[in-house]
């Protein structure tokens, strides 16, 4: 009991050794306190103190129990103060996140506003590839007016004339703005900053032009047969595609046929998927990233070997049977492939839809921007049957005894066409020579 009363009195007499040494300031240095050694085995509350001055063990102890203190103080009054910067600057940032959509801010992303349309799809864009689906779809509106021009002269139409300069001075002034474009990418300028909206004000136009060619070549179609005209994809986007009315009936062999140009890379993208009831890739034809042309029938993939992303226009075939799921790859009228074990004894199911221009992740939709096809598309036919070499060949050389196709053929009533993909005057055999 001695021991632990000891032990309790020690403690106090450091306590108040520490406290008093501490402040003894506070008398203005006419008032000492000095703190006495006591012998261990002695009653410390009840001792008299002896000595006049403390130990010289003691006294560092307790002068650095002080400057300990002192410390603790000093980095209390530092953490105060981090504090406070804090909170001031996470008060700027609730009050700077209040702004209008579309403020731009230093080390921040600079919001679009809400009635912005994404018409790029599900791509991210760079400036790159901005400009190169400016100029695509610039040089894709040139040839449209080109052929308005063509019309016009045969047909002595002064309105034609006219609408076709006015749209050719938008068309300029669209020009003057991807230059400047690329001047400001060149030179580095800030203007860069706004390119949301001057891309946004672009394609806008761009849509507009869409639109007023496609007026024009609306008056065309009862000059020309309906079966004269080709798609245009002139953006990689998802929500450009045209839709055939009917569906197709259950097929046990087919040939399937186009003319096709296009030079987008990587891939030319979906010109074609047809998705039925449970399974969206019933019949597809896709080339996408850096893989090559495949068909798709029930979900089994066979490889084509066809280069088309020339720029140049082609004519693809490829015929199949269920019977051990043999097929071949013609282009240009040139057997280029072949092979068995596609989707051998599985029928083309009907009821589905036929989409040109997207590929179908379910029926009627989930269009991936960057499956879907870019270039110009005509002469889209499909036979329930398998066609010959010489049939084929006489498709690919806009013979006179071409046949169309049995199941599809290529008219203009047979297609809806959404988002801007677009409509006009196509003869293959004339674009060839």
């Amino acid at each position: 009991m001695q021991a632990t009363k000891n032990g309790i009195c020690w403690r106090l007499f450091l306590f108040f050794c520490v406290l008093l040494g501490s402040s003894s300031q506070d008398f203005g240095g006419q008032t000492q306190f000095i703190c006495t050694s006591v012998p261990k085995d002695m009653d410390i509350c009840a001792a008299t103190l002896q000595n006049s001055v403390p130990g010289e063990d003691l006294k560092t102890t307790v002068m650095q129990l002080r400057e300990t203190v002192l410390q603790q103080k000093e980095t209390i009054m530092n953490q105060k103060e981090t504090i406070r910067e804090l909170t001031s600057k996470l008060a700027r940032c609730e009050s700077q996140s209040g702004a209008e959509p579309g403020d731009a801010r230093p080390g921040g992303r600079r919001k679009e506003a809400g009635g912005t349309k994404n018409t790029m799809g599900d791509v991210s864009r760079g400036p790159a590839d901005t400009l190169s689906q400016l100029s695509q779809t610039l040089q894709s509106l040139k040839q449209r007016l080109e052929n308005l021009e063509q019309f016009s002269r045969s047909n002595n139409s002064v309105q034609a004339n006219s609408l076709k300069d006015l749209l050719q001075s938008k068309i300029d002034d669209l020009e003057k703005q991807v230059l400047s474009r690329v001047n400001s990418i060149e030179e580095g300028k800030p203007g860069l900053r706004n390119e949301t909206e001057q891309r946004g004000r672009v394609e806008s136009t761009l849509t507009s032009l869409h639109q007023r060619i496609t007026d024009l070549e609306k008056g065309q179609r009862e000059n020309r047969p309906l079966d004269k005209f080709q798609l245009t994809f002139p953006l990689r986007t998802n929500y450009m595609y045209a839709k055939v009315k009917k569906s197709l009936p259950e097929m046990y062999a087919l040939t399937v046929c186009m003319w096709l140009k296009s030079n987008a890379s990587p891939g030319v993208g979906t010109p074609f998927s047809y998705a039925v009831p449970g399974q969206a890739n019933e019949l597809v034809l896709i080339e996408w990233g850096n893989n090559p042309m495949e068909i798709l029938i029930n979900d089994k993939v066979a490889k084509l070997p066809f280069l088309i992303n020339d720029g140049k226009w082609h004519h693809i075939c490829v015929t199949w049977t269920t019977r051990d799921g043999v097929w071949e790859a013609f282009q240009d009228g040139v057997k280029r492939g072949s092979g068995e074990n596609l989707a051998p004894y599985h029928p083309i199911k009907p009821q589905g839809l036929l989409i040109l221009g997207q590929e179908q992740d379910t029926l009627g939709g989930g269009f991936d921007a960057t499956q879907a096809f870019v270039g110009d598309l005509a002469n889209f036919h499909i036979w329930d049957r398998k066609l010959s070499v010489g049939e084929i060949y006489n498709l690919a050389t806009c013979s006179s005894k071409a046949q169309v196709g049995n199941v599809f053929a290529w008219m203009e009533t047979s297609l809806d066409i959404y988002g801007g993909a677009s409509k006009w005057t196509f003869e293959a055999c004339r674009q060839l020579n």
